[in-house]
């Protein structure tokens, strides 16, 4: 009995190592079959004329390849001032408000500064010492003409004449940058205060002053904005510049109107990488428009060019965990009694995109100019093959 009982359980033992080496094979073999049949949907012929489904080929295309790139509406240098008093002085008038328009030449403000008593008692008095020089000098000269006096004399007379010309004309830019009337001081009449006028027209976007306020000469007191030649000013990525030239067209929308498009042209190129890895571009609006802002975000397009590329449409391509899928009829399968109604789905690649196409690539090796690929009701192919493997 004893002999029997080993020879039983050396038996057992043998049965159960052939059970355990048997099972790899048939586990391994099982997610593989799994795993193919998980790209693959078959429908029946009620539900394929249901989805609406359409087959069509790869068509080549000219889409036009574009950059992405942000931005702002900017303002060139010259259409953006910053008014100051050049001399200072206490401010003794100014109506002005933030948003308003003014035109070139236009009073903005009243500045009192005691010095301007003492500059243009200056100019008259040098405009009057220049007058006796003048007289001097040709009286030096009529007698030097005679051997009368010595010529020493009549060098320092014509050095007189241009001491005062040089002192007048300097007391002269005085008065003009600090905004008096010249020809009322010509005439004799004596002011403290001077105008603060507009260089150009624009709309007031700055007002830093107030009645009695005393500014310095590096103060600034007012802004203008000339808003009537904007432009939009992009940020490139690096990798990009490459692909941009001059003259290239840009569709763009700004933050307080994402619903209109509007165009401009590349302008120039900045020659300067940022710190942030990306290069200046300058555009010019194809046409002005009042409803733009300066620093107005945008988002923009860089058309740079169209190129003949295989090409789908949009419904055909599918999105699914951040990747793109479309769907092909297997070969083969119209030979059957369901003619056409066995998919496999296959990532691709997208492209650009426009007018409802996107180029699209395909893995290695496949044959896309001969695939038959579902070109509408791909969703609801999707939509089957998940559910089933949901339901799996």
């Amino acid at each position: 009995m004893r002999n029997i009982l080993v020879a039983l359980l050396i038996l057992a033992g043998l049965s159960s190592c052939n059970q355990k080496e048997g099972k790899p094979e048939t586990g391994g073999s099982a997610p593989q079959e799994k795993e193919q049949e998980s790209n693959t949907v078959a429908l029946t012929r009620p539900q394929y004329e249901t989805a609406g489904i359409e087959i069509g080929m790869i068509t080549t295309r000219n889409l036009s390849d574009v950059v992405l790139a942000n931005g702002s509406i900017d303002i060139p240098p010259q259409n953006l001032v910053s008014i100051s008093a050049p001399m200072g002085g206490f401010v003794r008038k100014t109506e002005l408000l933030q948003g308003m328009k003014v035109k070139r030449g236009q009073i903005l403000a009243t500045i009192e500064n005691p010095d301007f008593i003492q500059i243009q008692q200056d100019y008259l008095e040098t405009e009057s010492k220049l007058e006796y020089a003048q007289q001097d000098f040709v009286r030096q000269n009529e007698l030097s003409k005679g051997n009368v006096n010595a010529q020493k004399v009549l060098q320092q007379a014509s050095s007189e004449v241009k001491i005062q010309k040089a002192r007048l004309a300097g007391l002269r830019e005085r008065l003009k940058t600090a905004g008096i009337d010249l020809n009322a001081v010509e005439n004799g009449t004596i002011v403290n205060s001077a105008a603060i006028v507009a260089p150009i027209s624009g709309s007031v976007t700055t007002v830093n002053v107030n009645l009695g306020k005393y500014v310095n000469p590096t103060d600034v007191m007012f802004e203008i904005v000339d808003t009537d030649h904007l432009h939009v000013e992009l940020s490139v990525f690096e990798q990009d510049i490459p692909k941009i030239r001059l003259g290239q067209l840009v569709r763009f929308t700004v933050s307080n109107n994402p619903g209109k498009e509007q165009l401009a042209e590349v302008y120039l190129i900045n020659q300067k990488i940022n710190e942030d890895r990306t290069v200046r571009v300058h555009c010019h609006l194809t046409k002005d428009d009042p409803g733009l802002l300066p620093q107005n975000f945008v988002k923009a397009i860089i058309e740079t060019g169209a190129n003949p590329v295989p090409a789908l449409p949009d419904q055909a391509i599918v999105d699914f965990e951040e990747k793109s899928y479309i769907f092909v009829q297997q070969s083969g399968a119209e030979k059957n009694e369901q003619a056409g109604l066995l998919f496999s789905m296959l990532e691709v690649s997208r492209g650009v995109s426009e007018n409802g196409f996107s180029q699209v690539k395909f893995p290695e090796g496949f044959d896309g100019e001969n695939a038959r690929i579902v070109v509408k009701g791909a969703y609801a192919l999707l939509s089957k093959l998940k559910n089933a493997e949901e339901e799996e």
